[in-house]
């Protein structure tokens, strides 16, 4: 059965329809997105078929003014839309799967990999990212920060002052645009289509910039975690897979109970992954928006998330950094303090005595 404009108009605001019409609608955009593959997942079916709705609903409210000139179907529309949306998904997920799961990814052209994993949409997983960033490359390290968000949904759209000239095309509908922030490389996800379904991010291969060696990269994975934790052989999740040399995941979350129930849920869906060997687990739980747990707090974690709890590092709130989000200003020196330590320990910085020494150096020179 063909989708009709009337189906449209039903679906998407118009007159009242009867349930069949919306479960018709639905499968066809469901078959419109697998026409490519049919082992499309159903993530990105469902995100396809979001892209769909969203496209022909553009084309009825365009369609029902007067000045404009265009009559095109938004059935035709929703199903085209669909197509190519799941046709891009299906691409990258073709190319990017590794051959086995458990071969380990080698990293080294990417230093030392950081994948910041927010426990739920809105815990500050962005903000973590680039303040890990401006650490290191204040340092003079060779920082690439990876923007796999949605670009309308990205917390991190503001971070350079302007669009980079440079795009890698591994898709005709998906790009990844680099641009400067400051002395770091920062790579966003760009796309034409109107929704980003989880599998038309890019594999990691994709985000090398042809420019040089790199001491750290930096992952605001941007998707809802849940999906993200489902499968991370594709897409976003790709970058927690194991590897040499070792990705560090960090675990991002808000001074809440909820948040580390929420945190809780995201390591036990990563359990099965992490016991086959297939990726790391976090090394680093990061509390953002405070400087200590909240009484009761803290007792309220998991199993998965109390081994996690002792180490924990939290970066204080900050209004400015609350109200205007990541822009292309470097971030507070204060909040910067609070990461710094966890990269030292990790090697990616001296430590403070080398550091006090070559300072005496420079002033003795």
């Amino acid at each position: 059965m063909a989708v009709t404009s009337a189906q449209i108009t039903a679906r998407t605001g118009g007159p009242t329809s009867e349930p069949t019409d919306i479960r018709a609608l639905e499968a066809e955009l469901m078959d419109a997105a697998r026409r490519e593959w049919q082992h499309l997942p159903v993530a990105d079916v469902d995100a396809a078929v979001d892209a769909g709705m969203l496209a022909a609903s553009e084309a009825q409210a365009a369609r029902a003014k007067p000045t404009d000139p265009s009559r095109a179907d938004p059935g035709e529309i929703a199903q085209a839309t669909a197509a190519e949306t799941g046709a891009a998904a299906a691409a990258m997920q073709r190319r990017g799967l590794p051959t086995s799961a458990s071969a380990p990814v080698d990293w080294s052209d990417f230093g030392t990999v950081i994948p910041v994993l927010a426990a739920s949409p809105g815990s500050g997983a962005s903000v973590l990212t680039a303040l890990i960033a401006d650490v290191l490359q204040l340092e003079r390290q060779r920082v690439l920060i990876v923007d796999s968000a949605d670009p309308s949904r990205s917390g991190l759209a503001a971070a350079a002052r302007s669009n980079g000239p440079w795009l890698i095309r591994p898709h005709p509908r998906v790009h990844i645009r680099v641009s400067w922030r400051a002395q770091a490389l920062l790579a966003r996800l760009e796309t034409d289509l109107p929704v980003v379904a989880p599998g038309m991010v890019p594999p990691p291969k994709f985000w090398q910039p042809p420019l040089r060696h790199l001491n750290a990269t930096v992952v605001d994975l941007g998707h809802d975690p849940w999906r993200v934790a489902a499968h991370p052989l594709a897409g976003a999740g790709a970058w927690l897979r194991r590897g040499t040399p070792q990705p560090r995941p960090v675990l991002v979350v808000r001074p809440s109970r909820p948040a580390l129930l929420h945190a809780e849920q995201v390591l036990g869906r990563l359990d099965p992954w992490v016991s086959s060997a297939t990726m790391v687990p976090p090394a680093q739980l990061v509390v953002m928006g405070a400087r200590r747990w909240p009484r009761g707090v803290a007792g309220a974690a998991g199993r998965r998330v109390n081994t996690l709890v002792p180490e924990a590092v939290f970066v204080p709130y900050d209004p400015d950094v609350a109200a205007a989000g990541i822009t292309a200003a470097v971030t507070p020196a204060r909040l910067r303090r609070a990461i710094t330590p966890v990269l030292r320990r990790w090697g990616l910085l001296p430590d403070a005595a080398h550091r006090s020494l070559r300072s005496s150096s420079r002033r003795q020179s």
